[in-house]
């Protein structure tokens, strides 16, 4: 048997239930795990629903459980879904529109922007060898070699 059991609620409500029953305002809660106000805000308000390890280990800490605890609430995104196809179609796009600062590309497990950029490589042999990176700005979608 699991030794956490999760609710059916989300990591906003989760993180808001544990600093109520520890009786803690934002701002001390946000002292008590090094982090800052507006990012227990952003956790609270819903926006967050993957949290870095960094941050799920501090606010774990304030708010005195395992990170494991809050790992259960995060939204688990299927990085499947992005399959090869649709990775060397997202690739292309990259490379073909790295100069058009106004084009978009989505991310294909959640549909949000994707933040992206041509990484320049050199070979052994002085060769230009052009790599697309890619990280999506709300999942833990990344794009790289």
């Amino acid at each position: 048997m699991p030794k956490y059991k999760k609710k059916d609620i989300s990591l906003a409500q989760f993180v808001v239930e544990k600093r109520e029953e520890l009786n803690l305002a934002q701002e001390e809660l946000a002292l008590k795990s090094g982090l800052s106000k507006e990012q227990i805000q952003s956790i609270e308000a819903g926006y967050e629903l993957f949290l870095p390890t960094t941050i799920r280990q501090k606010l774990a800490k304030g708010l005195k459980i395992d990170n494991k605890e809050i790992k259960l609430y995060e939204k688990n995104l299927d990085l499947d879904i992005a399959k090869k196809s649709k990775i060397e179609e997202i690739k292309e796009l990259i490379l073909l529109n790295s100069t058009n600062p106004n084009f978009e590309i989505l991310c294909p497990v959640c549909k949000e922007k994707l933040n992206y950029r041509i990484a320049k490589l050199y070979d052994l042999e002085g060769n230009l060898i052009l790599r697309p990176k890619a990280s999506c700005t709300k999942c833990p979608f990344q794009l790289k070699d």
